[in-house]
């Protein structure tokens, strides 16, 4: 009978090496792990963005019902009508201050060539309820074509004065433009910058 010894390991063999991952499959896994990312924070910007959304519409605040204009009422646009048609210039029976003005005669001051002038006789009655200046360069003359003519300082002997005048006072005296025309009507500006108070001249 033959005895054999049992078989025993080759000891002087190594085992064999795990296989390595290869340098590709690792930097395939490495971007798609970027890429995820990016779609997860894409995907959170989105629900954050979509829920904004979804906040403001449940709340009302759509913007749609804002941005239309409101129609304006036809009363308004009569209104507006009206205000665009009215002169710039008062009427002298409804403005605080009331102007008077007639054709009167020239009469030349020592300092007045010989051109030819138009005077008006102008009265002015301060009925507002605080004090006015008065000046003859506060006063223009418009003639029956429509053109306008400035006050010519000195050259009628009875120009308007320089005051200023209460309330309830009045004062006349002449404005006078340059040439010989027609005059049709008086306006008054209080310190050439209010609105200009109209007087016609009879």
């Amino acid at each position: 009978m033959s005895y054999q010894q049992p078989h025993q390991p080759n000891w002087g063999q190594q085992p064999p090496a795990p296989k390595k991952v290869g340098a590709g499959k690792i930097i395939g896994f490495s971007c798609l792990g970027i890429v995820g990312l990016f779609l997860l924070i894409g995907i959170l910007a989105a629900l954050v963005g979509g829920g904004g959304d979804d906040a403001s519409s449940a709340s009302g605040n759509s913007d749609p019902a804002a941005t239309q204009p409101s129609k304006p009422d036809k009363a308004d646009d009569k209104a507006d009508d009206g205000k665009a048609d009215e002169p710039k210039e008062e009427p002298a029976e409804d403005a605080p201050v009331k102007i008077t003005a007639k054709k009167t005669a020239f009469k030349a001051s020592i300092i007045a060539d010989g051109t030819n002038f138009t005077s008006v006789q102008v009265t002015i009655t301060n009925d507002s309820e605080k004090e006015i200046s008065v000046n003859p360069l506060y006063f223009s003359i418009t003639d029956t074509n429509g053109s306008k003519h400035t006050a010519e300082l000195g050259a009628d002997e009875n120009q308007i004065d320089t005051v200023d005048l209460a309330p309830g006072e009045n004062l006349t005296g002449t404005v006078t433009g340059k040439g010989d025309f027609t005059p049709k009507y008086v306006t008054y500006t209080d310190g050439l910058f209010s609105d200009g108070v109209r007087g016609n001249v009879s």
